[in-house]
């Protein structure tokens, strides 16, 4: 009989772990409660216009990248609509303190001369720079699809360094060890706190070459959806799981919210735990311990997303994704309750399977703290009332005072205006405060903020963005690891590498 697999949540995580589950032979069930699959992969419709819910700049999907690989081994790839961003400026950035442009090109060397066109005198130290991110991120088999081994491995003493730490101790110059932090809000990166190894990922992954998805993320979500049900597995959307039952320290079975119920052999979380700590009967079968611990983990911040249509030809198309920071200082800063909002934000015009000269559309992102909108945790979408409202005017408001700052006129290029704030965040993906990249890591304790994908539930296993490793990179390798818990150790890594079994 075949052994089978119960999903609760259609994100990214769910989605590639039932994908490859579906793929080996398992009898897959994912069970979603919103009304699309997807999680932060999701898109939505506004004035005519598919917004993306989450900022997606995709790493891993060049030739050779870990992404692709694992795409072709589900033989999907060719399926997938991705439009690689400019070689010569993979991102750019603008500090508003001295008015000044940056541009980062692909590849080592260009990353490398492209940052030291502004700061000759760093150039060795870029180089050295480079080169140890790239030592880090050697340390992880799993990043490399590696088939892993049973020794234990001990990393080296800058893999557990403060990301901050990192940079400084290989930049001198101080505004230039602020400029390489730029993708800190793309992780969730706090001062003092975040691993070196999570900045060295991000900025490995975007130095190789990033992505973006053309025309909308959702095509990649339904991509993976398919693929589960053409190989036997069935998606349900649009009724969640409200009740985990458990017997004996084991699962039993899910009821959703229409009441019907399933059971399988194994159940996989790709919710935020805490959220699914709230669906299970009592007496839980997971320990006080366990949970008070995954409990007060700190999360990553959230954000305040404005989604907007432009007018027709009046915005030229940017292929690359920019950024807009306050002041060098503060970099490190997000996060913090004591900093005025916004200190910075992303922001990029989303590509169309064929796109032309000009953008149709904005998504500009700016980090922003649950305390922010905890005045209003206790209501629901569309009814938050008045003060919300006029709220989000005036965040938007802010936001677009600085785009005025770096395009003039910006605001006569608007059409029309959507906002979502961290209880959008909160509300459909179910991540608790909103968090943008599941939990924070902390250097100092990496065991306390790194969450195993097993559990203390033998047939409970986790996937997804608040496991290992978050992003359109980390929650895909997180899924391999949850996948082989089932199917054996090195069992995917294996076929990826077509190493006979």
């Amino acid at each position: 009989m075949k052994q089978s697999a119960i999903i609760i949540g259609a994100g990214l995580g769910g989605l590639f772990t039932g994908a490859i589950l579906a793929k080996e032979g398992i009898e897959v069930t994912v069970i979603e409660k919103n009304v699309t699959v997807g999680g932060g992969l999701q898109s939505f419709i506004r004035f005519g216009e598919v917004f993306d819910t989450g900022m997606h700049v995709i790493g891993g999907m060049q030739e050779g990248g870990n992404i692709r690989r694992l795409c072709e081994y589900l033989g999907i790839f060719d399926k997938v609509h991705v439009c690689d961003v400019d070689h010569d400026c993979i991102d750019s950035l603008y500090f508003a303190e001295d008015k000044k442009h940056y541009t980062i090109a692909q590849g080592k060397e260009a990353y490398v001369n492209s940052l030291a066109a502004d700061f000759p005198d760093q150039r060795e130290n870029l180089s050295r720079y480079v080169d140890a991110m790239y030592r880090i991120v050697d340390e992880l088999d799993l990043f490399h699809l590696r088939p892993s081994s049973d020794s234990i491995f001990m990393h080296s003493d800058e893999f557990m360094m403060a990301a901050s730490d990192f940079v400084k101790k290989y930049i001198t110059d101080s505004h230039l060890s602020n400029v390489v932090s730029y993708m800190n809000p793309l992780y969730g990166g706090r001062g003092n706190m975040t691993p070196a190894y999570i900045h060295a990922i991000v900025s490995v992954l975007y130095i190789n070459g990033p992505s973006r998805f053309a025309g909308g993320s959702h095509l990649f979500a339904e991509l993976l959806s398919d693929f589960i049900k053409e190989h036997g597995g069935t998606v349900i959307v649009n009724d969640g799981v409200v009740r985990i039952s458990s017997e004996d320290k084991m699962l039993t079975g899910v009821t959703t919210k229409s009441g019907r119920t399933f059971t399988a052999d194994y159940y996989i979380s790709d919710i935020h735990p805490c959220t699914m700590f709230k669906l299970m009967d009592t007496p839980s079968p997971l320990p006080k311990s366990y949970r008070n611990r995954l409990d007060e983990i700190p999360n990553s911040y959230s954000a305040f997303t404005l989604n907007i249509k432009l007018k027709q030809n009046a915005f030229r198309y940017i292929n690359h994704t920019a950024y807009y920071m306050s002041c060098y200082d503060d970099i490190w800063s997000f996060g913090r309750e004591d900093k005025p909002w916004p200190l910075g934000f992303l922001y990029m015009t989303p590509p169309e399977i064929e796109q032309g000269e000009y953008a149709t559309k904005m998504i500009i992102t700016a980090p922003m703290i649950w305390d922010d909108v905890k005045k209003w945790e206790d209501t629901y979408v569309g009814h938050r009332g008045k003060d919300y409202e006029e709220w989000k005017v005036r965040c938007s408001e802010l936001l677009l005072d600085r785009m005025e700052e770096m395009y003039p006129g910006f605001r006569n290029c608007i059409e029309a205006i959507n906002t979502a704030s961290p209880l959008t965040i909160r509300d459909y993906y179910g991540a608790k405060e909103g968090t943008m990249c599941g939990y924070s890591k902390d250097y100092k304790n990496i065991a306390q903020s790194q969450v195993p994908v097993v559990t203390k539930v033998r047939n409970l296993l986790l996937t997804g963005q608040n496991i290992n490793l978050h992003g359109f990179c980390g929650v895909p390798l997180t899924a391999i690891n949850t996948a082989e818990v089932i199917l054996g150790r090195n069992y995917v890594l294996n076929k990826i590498n077509h190493i006979e079994q």
